[in-house]
């Protein structure tokens, strides 16, 4: 029986693989800063005025901006007193795209986000916790010439947060308001070529709605989706990866399944990494193109939220076997204390995602931002999961010294092995350590991808300070999770090549120098039907056949 890849390869096709995965890596990240655009478009809208000239409103009427069945409208609402139009008779239009524009399912998601221009006025100033009501309604059209179809329709409450930076005196009159961003829509497909927003701002003094607001003179959108560029190569590169993990996967468990031992339990994590990252690969979003699956921005949360908890599982248990005493490895119920938070976790990932874009799927204009309570969990949320992203990659730290250290001290029986068996350890020695160092690197740009999500789900509420994920970053952490699972599946794969007899390996490892049967061997020799993977696995336990 022979030892793991990692082991017997030669050091030179070790470099070789080495190389090709290194250049495999700086592909990913060329592909998405010298091939792909941004991620994210986003274009700015000024609403137009309508004027809802019905008294009976009807509720299928729609309010074209421009094109041949536009709308009356308004320039400014000093026009609207001028001519006795009430508000509740006034509609904001925005149409989405601009004029002579498309939108394509390629753009696979729309959110809108709204911001009000308020003019300060002595006697009409913005109330300290003013809540705005907003009456939208959102249509869409696949022609320019056939009825909009409504799509969804809602009564929405935002929280107006505006500041006036300068004197609240009767000479600033006429000066903005700088107001808050906040959120309007999301829609988790672009499945039509139109679309058309109409917004209300009903008002009822007697019902406090609307009421304490200030006087709004325009109302601005910003739609943003995802650019039909980076989706294509996006997609690509699943196609690509998808097969490329499977093939390497099959191979990988088919060479486990011809040993004459059971495989033990860091193998089994191996495989189950290798499922989930085919599982996150997998190019189901070649249906957003041709389906109307607003869900699959959802499904796509859930299948990131599986990889995550398998990845953080995979290298707390890779680090312990390496780590626990021979009659303690093998164990899964050793690693509950860890495993336990990192899907507790992940469940807690998956409600909050729920509690939002769950909600969504039938109410697009729904958003746990809008209250006070909302927000404050909402960022909480995010601040604690930044947190102990960050501790577990401490926790990764420690684990990963505390192997070094239990190596190290397993180096002080290797002077009294012969040359050929002590270089043979101390290549396997680097060899490992250098994939533990490759593990935190991968780890550290995990946690800073995790954590930059999950700010870049809300860039508006951050202030000033704006967080913009470029491709680069998208399709170079991708790429080095797709290439890291294939890594450890190659090199733990059990070798081809046999060597001498399984009592060989233990003379090794003990520091027989009498047994000199493998010491001319290239690498490695076999491991016992009980030890595991590889030899450094023995190696690097506290008792291992001590």
């Amino acid at each position: 029986m022979a030892g793991a890849i990692i082991e017997n390869m030669s050091t030179k096709k070790l470099v070789i693989v080495g190389v090709i995965l290194l250049l495999f890596q700086a592909f990913s990240f060329m592909v998405g800063g010298l091939i792909a655009p941004s991620p994210t478009n986003a274009i700015y809208y000024m609403a137009s005025k309508c004027v809802d000239t019905v008294k009976h409103r009807q509720e299928t009427k729609w309010f074209m901006p421009w094109g041949p069945h536009q709308c009356d409208k308004i320039q400014s609402f000093d026009d609207a007193m001028a001519k006795k139009i009430e508000a509740n008779n006034i509609v904001f239009a925005i149409h989405i795209p601009l004029p002579h524009k498309e939108m394509s399912p390629w753009f696979q998601f729309i959110v809108v986000i709204l911001q009000f221009d308020i003019a300060f006025k002595l006697y009409n100033q913005v109330e300290e916790g003013a809540m705005v009501t907003v009456d939208v309604g959102l249509a869409y059209r696949d022609d320019t010439i056939s009825e909009w179809t409504e799509m969804a329709r809602s009564f929405e409450q935002r929280k107006l947060n505006c500041n006036f930076t300068t004197a609240k005196t009767i000479d600033n009159e006429g000066r903005h308001y700088e107001c808050d961003l906040l959120p309007l829509m999301e829609v988790g497909s672009v499945a039509h070529k139109y679309y058309l927003l109409n917004i209300r701002l009903p008002v009822n003094e007697r019902k406090k709605i609307n009421v304490g607001i200030g006087e709004i003179k325009d109302i601005q959108v910003v739609s943003i989706h995802q650019n039909g560029g980076f989706t294509k190569v996006w997609f690509a590169m699943k196609t690509f990866l998808t097969p490329s993990i499977l093939i390497i996967m099959i191979w990988y468990w088919r060479r486990i399944s011809l040993m004459s031992r059971p495989p033990v339990l860091l193998e089994k994590v191996i495989l189950a990494l290798g499922i989930s990252m085919t599982f996150i690969n997998i190019p189901v979003e070649w249906f957003s193109i041709g389906f109307n699956w607003t869900w699959m921005l959802l499904f796509g949360d859930i299948r990131q939220g599986i990889f995550y908890s398998m990845l953080l599982s995979f290298w707390i248990i890779f680090c312990g076997e390496h780590l626990m005493d021979q009659t303690e490895r093998n164990r899964f119920s050793v690693y509950w204390k860890q495993v336990v938070p990192i899907v507790f976790g992940s469940f807690c990932l998956f409600i909050f995602d729920m509690c939002e874009r769950g909600v969504q799927l039938t109410n697009p204009f729904y958003s746990i931002w809008a209250s006070d309570v909302g927000t404050e969990l909402a960022m909480a949320f995010i601040i604690v999961a930044g947190i102990c992203a960050c501790l577990y990659f401490l926790l990764l730290c420690f684990m990963v010294f505390q192997v070094f250290r239990n190596i190290s001290g397993k180096r002080m029986s290797l002077p009294a092995m012969s040359k050929a068996r002590r270089l043979h350890y101390e290549g396997l020695i680097f060899r490992f350590k250098f994939l533990m160092l490759v593990t935190l690197a991968c780890a550290a740009m995990t946690v800073i991808f995790f954590i930059i999500s999950q700010v870049s789900d809300g860039p508006w509420y951050w202030g000033e300070h704006t967080v913009q994920v470029n491709s680069a970053f998208f399709t170079g952490v991708y790429g080095m999770w797709n290439l890291y699972v294939f890594a450890i599946m190659f090199l733990y794969a059990p070798s081809h090549k046999r060597y001498g007899d399984e009592h060989s390996s233990a003379q090794c490892i003990t520091g027989d120098a009498g047994g000199n049967s493998g010491e001319d061997i290239q690498l490695t020799t076999t491991i016992t039907n009980l030890d595991g993977p590889s030899e450094i696995y023995k190696l690097a336990g506290k008792d291992a056949q001590e």
